[in-house]
């Protein structure tokens, strides 16, 4: 269960168009007049957990689920390398005239690729392997869509109180690095604990 909660936070806090969005409102003084943006992205996050979470429990077959897991654990190494190189490559942000909604949110991540690379994973390959059905799918996709919606409301707050900070490449790179050691770590597991 611990694997689950570590790939989630590797995906959800990870930079990515949610997150930079919240942070670049945070920047340009919306504040928490943007939270409600972020609550549009973990309702989005909800939404796609429980359809994703009942639906892939009845199509995916349980003989599946380990090939899946393989090509899931080697995706999700792929990703941790793409985060961990443009940790270090030089490029420079700056900062975009924004303005953020509730809407925005459900839209945007309801469209988000990341969202489903955040998804798919857990609900075919995770919660089977630790035996989370029924009941429990609803209350683990609540749990994790509180923490989809922290994630773009940790970079508002970011853009809000170290906007220097949140700007700064250096800060950025080492994000980014943490995030694909989590990453890695997760990719083992899918591919190697059983």
């Amino acid at each position: 269960m611990l694997a689950i909660i570590i790939y989630a936070f590797g995906v959800m806090y990870s930079p990515g168009p949610a997150n930079m969005l919240a942070l670049f409102a945070g920047i340009n003084g919306q504040g928490w007049r943007a939270f409600l943006y972020c609550v549009g992205v973990g309702l989005a996050m909800l939404i796609l957990f429980l359809l994703i979470g009942y639906l892939g429990s009845e199509i995916i077959p349980k003989e599946y689920q380990s090939v899946i897991a393989v090509v899931g654990g080697m995706y999700i190494a792929y990703l941790g390398v793409k985060i961990l190189k443009a940790s270090f490559q030089k490029e420079s942000s700056t900062a975009q005239e924004t303005s953020v909604s509730f809407k925005t949110g459900l839209v945007l991540q309801l469209c988000n690729p990341k969202s489903l690379v955040a998804i798919v994973p857990i609900v075919t390959v995770q919660f089977p392997r630790a035996h989370i059905e029924g009941g429990q799918i609803a209350l683990w996709s609540l749990g994790l869509s509180i923490m989809a919606c922290g994630a773009p409301s940790v970079y508002l707050l970011a853009g809000a109180r170290l906007k220097r900070v949140a700007m700064n490449p250096k800060v950025m790179a080492w994000v980014n690095r943490v995030m694909a050691c989590l990453l890695f770590y997760v990719a083992y597991r899918f591919l190697f604990a059983q």
